[in-house]
């Protein structure tokens, strides 16, 4: 490992542990191993560091949501392969989702906040146009795309949210099964009375 993947592994661990407002460089800088200087060589500045620590981390995820995007089928498929995305993105590094979960939920004049916000919105607008290239198939849509796509999202990180909380850091523990993100889309889908 090199240094600037040593300093972008300190930070997710201190981001995620502490937040990012309680971590200073000197502490991101010890536990990587290296000089204060050497990080502002690579990154210029603990934003600069966040922003490329969620660039490196979300690249993966956006690459996912794409192609779940991408492939045909029915409404109820495509929420499904969207949703196997965020918990394959989840089980890969349960660490890094949970620390960008953090930045969400920051003040939102928060310089963390306003580096995550970005690539919240993308996420969110994938989601929309899910739910625009069903409104025929969907009867009852009548312009609420966006409510449905905030619904949606919601169920799905708040569903990983309580995984974690359950199952811990552990990548061992119980896997998210092709079986339980259909329960989850169908919940979502027909309620609870289905």
């Amino acid at each position: 490992m090199d240094n600037k993947e040593r300093i972008m592994e300190s930070a997710k661990d201190l981001f995620y542990a502490r937040g990012y407002d309680a971590v200073g460089v000197q502490e991101i800088a010890d536990g990587a191993g290296i000089t204060k200087p050497t990080l502002y060589y690579y990154f210029g500045s603990k934003l600069g560091l966040l922003k490329a620590l969620l660039e490196n981390g979300l690249s993966e995820l956006r690459r996912m949501l794409q192609q779940a995007l991408r492939e045909e089928g029915g409404i109820q498929e495509t929420l499904c392969r969207f949703a196997a995305a965020y918990c394959a993105f989840f089980e890969k590094d349960r660490k890094y989702y949970m620390m960008f979960m953090a930045l969400l939920y920051s003040a939102r004049e928060n310089e963390a906040y306003l580096a995550a916000r970005p690539y919240v919105l993308e996420f969110y607008d994938a989601a929309v146009r899910i739910f625009e290239r069903a409104s025929g198939q969907l009867g009852n849509m009548r312009g609420r795309q966006e409510q449905f796509a905030i619904g949606f999202t919601g169920t799905i990180n708040n569903f990983l949210l309580m995984k974690y909380e359950r199952g811990g850091t552990d990548s061992e523990k119980e896997r998210i099964s092709d079986e339980q993100i259909r329960s989850l889309v169908g919940q979502f889908m027909y309620g609870i009375f289905s």
